[in-house]
């Protein structure tokens, strides 16, 4: 199953304490209450994308919200006035569209490779939200078009363009994700590195809910008794958050650990 990444917006860094308040419960898998937030400040295009990809999250952790989360992305595309705004919100309905298929709520996979291709015909070369864009688009490749060739690209220019801008949320998925290829390549040394990688700057940045998907990952890459205490640990995180996300409970189920 795909870990995937919404805007490193909202982290710890910065001084806003509106920010910091929604990162906090962020990362700790409170979307609802972190996309409350920004009710008061939703007639605005920037507020209303933000509580759009919030909302799309929580669908992709928890499979559910998905009325909500399409109520939210129509207001974000109402409200958005230029090319970047209507290329960051066009990017959301691809996330949308993909999380609803790879999840098999129902069949979007059109719909998503359509609207991520609108974000790029919008959204400018070196903008802040394109290498979020280029690692959706690598997601699309990977897990709806079975076609990791494609999709190691895309994850690459999402890593460099993660790494120019300082979106360190990002990095831990663009290297989870390349280590994943790795791994299937079977290029050991290089996917424990991607997924060790990964994990620490998830610890680094308390994203508590990506950590036991990064433990989990880690694991596939260790040998045992290694990937057992790592999958345990996982399974301590996964049940300390609710059993969020779902979809991670067939990856740490007992006959694994």
């Amino acid at each position: 199953m795909a870990d995937t990444a919404m805007s490193g917006s909202g982290t710890a860094w910065g001084d806003d304490p509106l920010q910091r308040a929604i990162w906090r419960l962020r990362s700790r898998g409170c979307w609802t209450d972190a996309a409350e937030l920004l009710t008061d400040r939703a007639d605005q295009p920037g507020p209303a994308l933000q509580r759009t990809a919030l909302l799309v999250e929580r669908c992709l952790f928890t499979g559910q919200g998905w009325p909500e989360a399409e109520d939210a992305l129509r207001a974000a595309e109402a409200l958005a006035r230029n090319d970047d705004e209507r290329g960051a919100a066009a990017c959301e309905r691809g996330h949308l569209a993909y999380a609803a298929t790879v999840l098999g709520v129902r069949d979007r996979a059109d719909e998503a490779r359509s609207a991520l291709g609108r974000a790029a015909a919008l959204l400018t070369p070196g903008c802040r939200a394109r290498p979020l864009l280029d690692f959706r688009r690598g997601l699309v490749a990977e897990f709806l078009a079975d076609d990791p060739q494609s999709a190691r690209p895309a994850y690459r220019r999402a890593h460099a363009g993660a790494t120019a801008h300082g979106d360190t949320l990002l990095l831990s998925f663009t290297w989870r994700h390349l280590a994943g290829l790795a791994l299937r390549d079977g290029e050991l040394a290089e996917a424990r590195h991607g997924f060790t990688e990964s994990l620490r700057i998830r610890e680094e940045l308390g994203f508590l809910v990506g950590t036991a998907p990064a433990l989990a990952a880690l694991a596939e890459a260790e040998p045992e008794p290694e990937a057992a205490r790592l999958r345990a640990e996982a399974l301590r995180l996964f049940r300390l958050l609710g059993g969020v996300p779902t979809w991670l409970a067939a990856q740490l189920a007992p006959s694994r650990i």
